[in-house]
């Protein structure tokens, strides 16, 4: 690293600290997801292969739940891998599935987090499913954020698999179809989303400069916020991450109103 590079640094750093300084914890948002792009596009910049730009991806996400628990963020949903990922080449899919189930193992085995797959299991490899319902297990009785690991997940599969669960609740409780169409509510449908009893996204992060929800938690962010980084997520910084919560803070929150 050069003069210049070191003296980048620093600032950078000097910038974060006054950024961090002036937030207001109150104004944090409690939920955040987070749509993780830019990996390969890291990677070809940097002339390096596509699996080193998701492992390198890989790694930024511990580092990135550490900032959050500094700020007092309750829920973070990380988009892994979604349904149409699995149209990738298999010469990438399948190294790519495997950093992801080391992803899970080692936020399990961390001890500070409790670890929550949203997502349709059945399109997963069954090692990959164990390893999912392993770290839900182990990581229920943590008292810490908790993170939604969206791994095979679609917004609109979503709804689908929440309606169907929906149905099939009510078939098991021996409920008309007529009392359940009359009883239906956006209420109803929430509680059998993915992320049933948890608080909807306050704010949506999508790195790498694309400005587009691709379907992420289609139903959950209708009143979220959104804050599009230019960055690569390899690349995502604290700074880029106070930036987005002091963007964030000076929103003013409508809901419709």
């Amino acid at each position: 690293m050069n003069l210049r590079d070191k003296l980048r640094g620093l600032l950078v750093r000097l910038y974060a600290r006054r950024v961090e300084g002036h937030l207001d914890h109150a104004q944090v948002p409690k939920h955040i997801g987070v749509i993780m792009d830019g990996n390969r596009r890291w990677a070809k910049a940097s002339g390096s292969s596509t699996v080193h730009g998701h492992r390198a991806g890989a790694e930024k996400i511990e580092e990135f739940l550490g900032w959050c628990s500094e700020t007092d963020v309750e829920v973070v949903t990380l988009w892994l891998l979604s349904t149409d990922n699995f149209d990738r080449p298999q010469e990438e899919l399948v190294p790519l599935l495997g950093i992801i189930e080391d992803v899970v193992r080692t936020l399990a085995a961390d001890g500070r987090w409790r670890v929550h797959h949203v997502g349709t299991l059945d399109l997963l490899p069954p090692q990959m499913q164990t390893a999912l319902k392993e770290a839900q297990e182990a990581t229920a009785h943590i008292d810490g954020i908790t993170v939604n690991v969206a791994i095979g997940y679609g917004g609109r599969q979503e709804i689908a698999d929440a309606v169907r669960s929906m149905l099939l609740d009510a078939h098991d409780r021996g409920v008309p179809m007529e009392e359940l169409a009359e009883s239906v509510d956006i209420d109803m449908i929430g509680r059998h989303l993915y992320t049933g009893a948890q608080p909807d996204p306050d704010l949506v992060i999508r790195t790498s400069g694309e400005q587009r929800l691709s379907g992420f938690m289609l139903w959950q962010t209708a009143h979220s916020e959104y804050y599009f980084c230019e960055v690569f997520w390899p690349a995502f910084r604290k700074v880029d991450f106070l930036r987005a919560l002091r963007d964030y803070a000076a929103r003013h929150r409508r809901y419709g109103g």
